[in-house]
């Protein structure tokens, strides 16, 4: 069943990655893409003649504010796009998708963790992002809304961004971590993923913009545009990424 899915996911990837092969061949330079690391496996998987840069939406904000020479931005929280455009070093910035959360264990579950309300009632070295970061203030969002809050005293690190979170659950180096269900995905062999229920849920929404300064600002555009496309969607779906929100009437 695994093999057969992800043949399938290859298959999708294959066919879009060709679409936005056909301008990154006639391309002198690649763009220089600053993409949240939750975006990593899919970005590359898609078109890996671009040049990219991931890390948690708030450094690379910060980075773009402070002149880094990116082209795009795509950010897991419109909160770090809106801003840059708000001080115009950004073009008005687009939904490309979304995504939702889990908390995850490692195989082994040494804490022996069965549903989130389980982080209250035992004692567990517990890994989160740093507020700032999108999938931190996402984090925050969840424990609050589940009456949760309190477990914050057990965190026992704070990482930049949600790859260093999954990364030290699947070695064992924590109890438990909360991540986007794609990068749970990504380790599956390595954790077991605890569901959060739909209620609890943030809106995740990602976002991505043309950088002000760029010079590749037509080929910059239509990136972005196969991305939005229908192959660019179902490419995100391939790798466990939600469809488009619909927009509030």
């Amino acid at each position: 069943m695994r093999r057969r899915t992800a043949l399938a996911i290859l298959a999708v990837v294959v066919l879009v990655a060709s679409a936005f092969a056909g301008t990154a061949r006639t391309q002198a330079n690649p763009l220089t893409i600053y993409a949240a690391a939750s975006l990593t496996d899919v970005f590359r998987a898609l078109d890996p003649a671009q040049k990219y840069s991931f890390a948690g939406s708030n450094t690379l904000e910060t980075q773009i504010r402070n002149g880094a020479p990116a082209d795009i931005f795509a950010s897991a929280a419109p909160l770090n796009t809106q801003r840059l455009f708000g001080q115009r070093l950004v073009d008005k910035p687009v939904t490309f998708t979304s995504n939702r959360l889990a908390l995850i264990v490692p195989k082994s579950n040494p804490a022996e963790l069965k549903s989130v309300y389980d982080l209250r009632r035992k004692p567990v070295k517990l890994v989160i992002c740093g507020a700032a970061v999108p999938v931190g203030a996402y984090t925050r969002t969840v424990l609050r809304k589940m009456g949760l809050t309190s477990v914050l005293s057990k965190v026992v690190s704070q990482e930049t961004d949600v790859r260093a979170v999954t990364g030290k659950v699947a070695l064992g180096q924590a109890d438990a971590g909360f991540v986007y269900v794609t990068d749970a995905r990504a380790v599956n062999d390595q954790v077991t993923v605890i569901r959060i229920p739909a209620w609890a849920q943030p809106r995740v929404r990602y976002e991505i913009a043309v950088v002000s300064k760029s010079t590749k600002k037509a080929v910059a555009q239509a990136w972005i545009k196969r991305l939005l496309s229908p192959k660019g969607q179902a490419a995100l779906k391939a790798y466990g990424f939600l469809p488009l929100p619909k927009a509030k009437s």
